[in-house]
């Protein structure tokens, strides 16, 4: 394996190559094994910012450049399944488009939608696009009681931190009534602030992802174990492409250090592209970067499979244990792909997953070890 140490403290191996389209997809992970992939739609009132949003998690499209795309004239569908562990559709609906029109076939579109997205602009008079909320929500709640409904407040870089906590309690307060108010009492909202200019846009996607993946409870399981056997402060299962993050361990989620992973991810990235061997096979990449910061703490990544790597922040006299960190991370890698082999296997065989409890077992047993 190619690797480089360009000063103290940080290495980078060279990572497998999920940078490069056109390549087979290796790994045997995925959301869903089914032929019929979980959708996502993403809705709003026009120039809500939902293209921008989807441009620069999944296309890796500067924030700025999302200033020169058109309005959307009609339904896009990306698929997200290409290289990423991530195996979804989303769906971009024009603000313009109203999917409750006979034209369109709302049971087909929505008995296949895990989640649905509604972009408030934040920046502008949001009595409209409440009243278009609702009228949504209740309409899709009614043929699939089951869509998730996720509130992206979004363009709140603009806002002060005073203005965005009230702007997210207002929104927040009138959408609830509204629903209350039409006896849609079990219909739940969950509301995220967001912008394209920094992190909060990918950590509000990760959240909404996690809700439609069926392994999460068993992944964030074995990421506790981990943590606690490891001496380990926090760690994240991070999507290489998209740097979603689609599981982390019990502890709750520091801002800050999502923000630091997420860079990590991108400066390993950056010099993958500069620094790595393409010829390499990619059955024989074990890619690692380690980052130590100026606070005694250190960034550990780790490869997991080939669209998945694991983001460790530990202190640095915890590191003087990297044997045994090493080691845990193994037995983690191993478990991780016990549990989708197992939902694979139920899958084709029709049968109900029964995910993970030898692999937590393995993995809290060599923990120890």
């Amino acid at each position: 394996m190619a690797s480089m140490d360009p000063h103290e403290g940080f290495a980078v191996g060279s990572y497998s190559k999920p940078l490069y389209p056109g390549l087979e997809d290796d790994s045997i992970v995925a959301v869903s094994s089914g032929d019929v992939k979980p959708r996502i739609l993403i809705m709003g009132l026009r120039r809500s910012g939902k293209s921008s949003i989807q441009k620069v998690v999944f296309h890796k499209m500067s924030p700025n450049e999302t200033l020169f795309l058109e309005s959307t004239a009609k339904i896009s569908k990306d698929d997200v399944s290409n290289n990423s562990f991530i195996n979804f559709q989303i769906w971009d609906i024009p603000g313009q488009i109203d999917l409750f029109e006979p034209t369109y076939d709302l049971g087909m579109i929505l008995s296949g939608t895990g989640a649905l997205i509604f972009v408030v602009d934040a920046q502008d008079d949001y009595m409209e696009a409440l009243t278009c909320l609702h009228r949504i929500v209740s309409k899709a709640y009614s043929v699939n009681p089951h869509i998730r409904f996720e509130i992206f407040i979004h363009k709140v870089d603009g806002l002060s931190d005073d203005h965005k906590i009230e702007t997210q309690r207002d929104i927040s307060q009138r959408a609830n009534e509204e629903l209350h108010e039409s006896g849609l009492n079990d219909l739940h909202l969950s509301f995220y602030l967001t912008s394209i200019y920094d992190h909060s846009i990918f950590e509000a996607f990760s959240k909404v992802v996690q809700k439609l993946i069926p392994q999460l409870s068993t992944l964030e399981n074995l990421l506790s174990i981990f943590v606690q056997n490891s001496g380990v402060e926090k760690t994240f299962l991070f999507d290489i492409t998209s740097k979603i993050y689609v599981a982390t361990d019990g502890s709750p989620v520091d801002m800050q250090s999502y923000e630091l992973c997420c860079e990590m991810i991108d400066v390993m990235m950056d010099m993958t592209c500069i620094y790595g061997d393409e010829s390499e096979s990619t059955s024989e990449q074990d890619s690692t970067c380690i980052i130590r910061l100026n606070n005694s703490s250190i960034l550990y990544l780790r490869e997991i499979t080939r669209f998945l790597v694991l983001v460790c922040i530990l202190r640095d006299e915890a590191f003087t244990k990297r044997g045994i960190i090493n080691y845990n991370i193994l037995c983690l890698q191993n478990a991780i792909h016990s549990v989708f082999d197992v939902r694979r296997t139920a899958k084709l065989n029709g049968q109900l997953p029964i995910e993970g409890p030898s692999s937590l077992k393995q993995l809290s047993t060599s923990a120890h070890a």
